[in-house]
């Protein structure tokens, strides 16, 4: 990549700064609009070649000297090569003369010996006449920036089966043959196979920095089958970003086969489905990516090329044969005389016209000569004018001349009749001018013989290289625009009548015919006649493209030639050369204007929009050696552990000349992509730090208007309480991170950081896990002996057959409910809530729960079993033994609740369920007892679990006992109570019958019983069993009721 002389070039004057606002597409158009700062023009070869090498063995070993070397052409066949000269040809083409060199090849081995042998005696001929042939070879090694190979048929496609196939192996041997030739330091930038079809781009090291966002699509168009359309043809394209503002597209293909109209249909369907299905990957710049993936027609330049398979029409494929034998024996053209040879003893060469002293190009050619001169104002009268018959006629007008034959063959081209008639390749799409013999098809091993076979198909330019611009698109857009237009405008003078279209003035007045293309159009729509325009060589003058980023960039084709010498295939290869003028941003320079842009954006807004400060208050900063610290620093709340609170505040002012309203914003969430409020914490706005009023909290509501100067305070709460965060938190797999977003409306996010310190604890650990907790220090002694947290492996060993903390639980709450009820006899105001079903378990039962102490005593609780102390000592003796049930009672439910495997676990419950599968049902007491030994039976294969689950029932147990307790009698009549005659809540007895004994039997007693164990049974078997919950209301009641079953059987129906 060279850098040239010219100014970067933009079409749009640099926009003001919008002090009104700014976000990322101000600030890029601010940017933008300076472009001309980061901006300097560069100039780079592009060069594009194309070859179908057919499936034929050793065609990879010719690919360097060809595309790499440029070497291969064969200046006589190619009429513009063969008029070339070294000023002519703008450093495209080396040229050496060199003497007596043969200028053809000759055919195969075994070939027809009379093609041998003319093209032996042309060749003999030619050296005769004793004539320098010139040596040439194309632009190649690091001359070219940048490499873009399309290759067809590497693979033999008669027996590809895959609809998608690639072989590593062929894209081995190609990138390895082309990287091989490259110089050295060249870059791979795409690499992409569809069966046949390959593409490899390459880039100096100087345009391969600058290259972005490459994307490649492949696209195939050939037998449909169950997954789609084949790739045995099809089109593989890449798009790249050179510089940061240019747009290229680089299309492979290989379109349908075949001479007849049905395969000619087919490839102009191939065409539209590539055109139709390729998309590429949005562009990214820098970071920041655009909403849509673009697609062939969105890039500046487009080059098509491959195997297009577009044939002659209207033309016997014998006589073009023969024709072009002739010219490549060098028999056709019997006089021999080339463009820019010497034809007289003066050595009068023969040059065009200059176009700007002739512009309508009605002067003779002007001549010069190495001995005479004949200048226009001469006055030598007596100077030898030389012979007409030495002026060589343009080769479009020689009939003898190969251009003249490849002129008359060209109107005959099935691309430029589909062109025409707008069936493909009609939007812009545009090609070189063609100087040189159709590239299919030959006789391997040959140079101009074409197909010897019994098929003897006609030669074509099947492989062509095609090009358009931004512009080319654009102009093509609005000719269709303006042909609708016109449309609109007959239809409507129909309807109106032709008397009545005097009555548009634009009509009389407004007509221009320089600039009506309404019979152009119309040609150009239904022509059916093979039209061929010729290409103006004359017009050598870049091309001048707008890009979509609005830099002007230049393009030319310098070359467009076949390699004749390379006989390895039937296909020759075509390349093209072209020189790219283009705006490159200077990465650094642009870096710079960004800064400036962002400071000056920064700088307006802030003057005109509202802003405050935030003031951490108290210790409890991140930064802990401030008494205060701004909110960016962010607040360390310290040690936290599971449902212990913590509190920091925040101070808030307007500090900014205007009003600001503000409020705390859902964070974003990356994993599902829906808002939540951090699960550990809370905020909301108060008046003052010390206030405990909590309508006056929350009437400030959740957003808050200050006037400049004023301040608010806001209250940030840390709360872990969310057994599955706990679990998370316990594993690591979760840390106490998160950020708070105060958002400033018209203003700027405050970002504001908040950590914590998790305290390991023993909720949401499982049972194996706690059974390896050492006895005296509880959960927090392993940690910092381990010096690690994480989940407890279980290769420790075992130090207890149940966890202690079940163990205290169950303890503490027997021991409490005897308190209870001896408190219950000693003071009125004691007394038990036995009217309460499940009292304590029940949490729609508890009476104290929302005392002002109840928070710190659970939290005390909690930290006691941490610490394996004894949780009776955590709480106060002045604490109401009911109040402390209540409270020790919902941390046991917290902790069966918080253990993942439960004490039934799940393939536990799985074996039970199997074995009683009606265990929910009622039962009488000898299949009540037979359901218990079964349970004891299957919980026995795991000693742990069922240690554990004696321990639970025993307390239940007794403290069924306790708290609702029955005679002997009212056992043996709850005992003989029918099964399915279950507790009938809120109905009496009216029966005083006595049993033998005379003793009487309270049936309200009984009821209360039953009532109370039912719920208890319900709360306790969701609490210990765990087995995956069916959505479905009606299975998980089914599946609720066998766990209440479960507890059920193993509650006393008989005196203790």
């Amino acid at each position: 990549m060279s850098s040239t002389n010219r100014d970067p070039s933009v079409v749009s004057e640099p926009e003001p700064i919008d002090e009104a606002g700014s976000n990322l597409h101000s600030l890029s158009r601010a940017v933008h609009a300076r472009k001309s700062e980061y901006v300097r023009p560069h100039r780079i070869r592009i060069k594009v070649g194309s070859w179908n090498v057919a499936g034929c063995p050793g065609t990879d070993k010719d690919l360097a000297s060809w595309f790499v070397d440029g070497k291969g052409v064969e200046p006589h066949l190619d009429s513009k090569l063969a008029r070339m000269n070294s000023s002519d040809s703008n450093g495209t083409v080396e040229i050496n003369k060199i003497e007596n060199v043969t200028p053809h090849a000759g055919v195969k081995p075994g070939a027809d010996s009379e093609a041998q042998e003319a093209l032996d005696n042309s060749s003999d001929e030619s050296t005769q006449e004793g004539k320098d042939e010139p040596n040439m070879r194309l632009l190649g090694g690091d001359k070219i920036g940048l490499y873009v190979l399309g290759l067809q048929e590497i693979v033999n496609l008669n027996i590809v089966a895959q609809t998608f196939y690639s072989d590593p192996a062929a894209i081995a041997k190609w990138q390895d043959a082309l990287e091989a030739a490259l110089p050295k330091g060249y870059t791979l930038i795409a690499s992409e196979q569809l069966v046949g079809l390959l593409t490899l781009i390459y880039a100096s090291p100087e345009v391969a920095e600058t290259i972005s966002n490459e994307s490649t699509v492949s696209v195939g168009t050939g037998v449909y089958g169950l997954l789609g359309y084949w790739g045995n043809k099809g089109a593989v394209t890449s798009r790249i970003l050179l510089g940061e503002t240019t747009r290229l597209v680089f299309a492979n293909c290989h379109l349908a086969s075949g001479h007849d109209q049905a395969s000619l249909d087919r490839r102009c369907w191939d065409y539209n489905r590539i055109m139709t299905q390729t998309k590429f990957t949005p562009i990214n710049y820098a970071g920041v990516v655009e909403d849509e993936g673009e697609r062939i027609g969105d890039e500046d330049f487009a080059f098509w090329f491959g195997d297009l398979n577009f044939r002659l029409d209207g033309l016997p494929g014998e006589d073009i044969r023969r024709l072009l034998m002739l010219h490549a024996r060098g028999e056709y053209d019997v006089s021999k005389k080339h463009a820019g040879e010497a034809f007289s003893d003066d050595g009068v060469i023969i040059l065009r016209n200059n176009e700007e002293d002739d512009p309508d190009g009605l002067n003779t050619p002007r001549m010069i000569s190495r001995e005479t001169s004949f200048d226009d104002g001469s006055d030598d009268e007596d100077a030898e004018l030389p012979d007409p018959d030495d002026f060589i006629p343009d080769p479009h007008d020689d009939p003898a001349s190969l251009q003249a034959t490849l002129d008359s063959l060209l109107p005959h081209d099935q691309l430029k009749r589909m062109i025409k008639q707008r069936k493909a390749f009609h939007e812009g799409w545009r090609e070189g001018p063609i100087k040189f013999l159709p590239t299919y098809k030959y006789d391997v091993g040959t140079i101009g013989l074409y197909d010897s076979s019994e098929k003897q198909r006609a030669p074509s330019w099947c492989d062509r290289i095609l090009f358009r611009t931004r512009t080319d698109v654009n102009q093509y857009e609005k000719k269709c625009s303006d042909e609708i237009e016109a449309k609109k405008k007959d239809e409507d003078m129909k309807k109106r009548g032709i008397d009545h279209a005097a009555d548009d003035e634009s009509v009389l007045f407004d007509y221009d015919p320089a600039t009506d293309s309404s019979t152009e159009n119309l040609r150009y729509s239904e022509a059916t006649s093979y039209e061929y325009e010729e290409y103006d060589e004359g017009d050598n003058l870049p091309e001048e493209v707008v890009t979509k980023e609005g830099f002007v960039d230049k393009i030319d084709l310098d070359i467009y030639t076949s390699h004749q010498r390379v006989t390895s295939s039937d296909h020759k290869p075509l390349v093209a050369v072209f020189t790219l003028d283009y705006d490159a941003v200077i990465p650094e320079l642009k870096a710079k204007v960004h800064a400036e842009v962002a400071r000056e954006l920064d700088r307006a807004e802030n003057e005109g929009r509202p802003g405050v400060t935030i003031i951490v208050d108290g210790k409890d900063s991140i930064d802990k050696d401030k008494g205060v610290s701004n909110a960016s620093e962010g607040i360390d709340f310290g040690d936290i552990g599971f449902l212990r609170k913590k509190v920091q505040f925040l101070t808030i002012a307007n500090t900014s000349r205007v009003p600001a309203k503000f409020s705390f914003v859902e964070k974003p969430s990356i994993l599902d992509d829906a808002t939540h409020y951090p699960p550990w914490l809370k905020f909301k706005f108060s008046r003052s730090l010390a206030s405990d009023d909590e309508e006056t909290e929350d009437a400030l509501g959740d957003e808050i208007a200050l006037d400049p100067g004023e301040t608010v305070n806001a209250v940030v709460e840390a709360h872990v309480h969310d057994l599955a965060h706990v679990r998370a938190l316990n594993e690591e797999t979760a840390q106490l991170e998160d950020v708070l977003i105060l958002r400033v409306t018209d203003g700027r996010d405050h970002f504001i950081p908040i950590r914590a310190t998790w305290i390991p604890s023993c909720f949401g650990r499982s049972l194996e896990e706690l059974i390896r907790v050492p006895r005296g220090g509880g959960i927090r002694a392993l940690v910092k002996e381990r010096q690690k947290g994480g989940s407890i492996p279980y290769t420790l060993d075992v130090h207890k057959s149940s966890p202690s903390e079940l163990f205290k639980l169950t303890e503490t709450v027997e021991s409490l409910a005897e308190r209870a009820i001896a408190d219950e006899n000693m003071l009125e105001e004691a007394k038990v809530p036995r009217d309460k079903p499940g009292w304590p378990f029940d949490k729609y039962s508890w009476q104290t729960a929302n005392s002002e102490d109840h928070d710190d005593l659970r939290a005390a609780i909690i930290e006691a079993l941490e610490e394996d102390k004894p949780v009776l000592d955590s709480i106060g003796a002045d604490v109401p033994a009911l109040k402390r049930l209540e409270i020790v009672s919902e941390v046991l439910l917290l902790f069966l609740q918080s253990m993942p495997d439960g004490i039934i676990t799940s393939p536990l419950w799985a074996k039970i369920e199997q074995a009683l599968p009606n265990v929910g049902d009622s039962k009488t007491p000898t299949q009540a007892e037979e359901a218990k030994t079964t349970i004891l039976d299957i919980l026995s294969t795991a000693p742990y679990y069922n240690i554990s689950f004696v321990f639970l029932m025993a307390m239940l147990t007794k403290v069924a006992n306790e708290l609702v307790p029955l005679s002997k009698d009212e056992f043996e009549a709850l005992g003989n109570r029918k099964p399915g005659s279950g507790p009938s809540i809120g109905k009496r007895s009216l029966s005083f019958r006595r049993n033998t004994a005379g003793a009487a039997i309270d049936q309200a007693a009984i009821q209360r019983r039953l009532v109370w164990e039912r719920k208890a049974a319900e709360i306790f078997g969701t609490a210990i069993c765990r087995t995956a919950m069916p959505a479905n209301a009606k299975e998980r009641k089914a599946i609720e009721d066998k766990m209440r079953g479960i507890i059920e059987v193993f509650l006393p129906r008989e005196s203790p």
